[in-house]
């Protein structure tokens, strides 16, 4: 798979390219992830990429122009363009499944206070990470990129994901490592009894009565 994000700020992932998972699915050329500098396809002498909105208000708007150039030039027949938005369509790991399977992601991170219009003609599909605003889209990028790459086949072992929360719209069971007592909190004794299928109900057991307790919601998806 590759990935392509378009920002104002490419230095902000240089930590989130370089540690943990996303540098080792790198490394080992499960994924390509390519940061790209809006102001490097300005045509002004300044680089300049935003201007006053018509109509008044306050806050600069990002420009066609340089957003479009850069589009055009990073696409191709395999391409899904996706703007990072409060507007979009609210992410969840479904879409992140769906993603997964793509060939080509363009992530279009926005800034200040959010595109000419006439960008989402050019634009597939717009993502929201949560009912919330922030400065620009780099985190939000950054999040679906994680969540992405770590259903890369290879990234993880299958089981990992396969058995995480909002999968078959259930949230994670409890999980439990040594020591067996730890101020007076013990494991529970099913996940010592070595009985797989003993061990598999209480996970199902767990897994639907936390889900019943914090999101009720994805139990009427079931």
């Amino acid at each position: 798979m590759k990935i392509d994000i378009l920002t104002l700020f490419p230095e902000m992932y240089s930590g989130f390219l370089t540690e943990s998972i996303i540098k080792r699915a790198i490394e080992n050329k499960f994924v390509e992830i390519g940061i790209h500098n809006i102001r490097d396809y300005s045509k002004d002498p300044h680089s300049k990429v935003d201007d006053y909105g018509f109509g008044g208000g306050k806050g600069m708007v990002l420009m066609p122009q340089p957003i479009f150039d850069a589009l055009e030039d990073l696409k191709s027949l395999n391409s899904k363009i996706i703007m990072m938005t409060p507007q979009g369509i609210p992410y969840k790991q479904k879409m992140a499944y769906d993603l997964s399977k793509e060939k080509h992601l363009i992530l279009l991170c926005g800034h200040y206070e959010g595109f000419d219009e006439r960008i989402r003609s050019m634009v597939d599909m717009e993502i929201s990470i949560g009912d919330f605003v922030l400065t620009g889209g780099e985190l939000p990028s950054m999040v679906i990129t994680d969540s992405i790459v770590r259903l890369l086949k290879g990234v993880i072992e299958e089981e990992s994901h396969v058995q995480d929360s909002f999968h078959d719209n259930l949230l994670d069971y409890p999980v439990y490592t040594k020591p067996i007592d730890f101020m007076g909190m013990k494991v529970p004794e099913v996940l010592l009894s070595g009985h797989h299928k003993n061990i598999a109900d209480w996970r199902l057991e767990q897994s639907m009565k936390k889900t019943i307790e914090r999101r009720p919601d994805l139990l009427e998806k079931r």
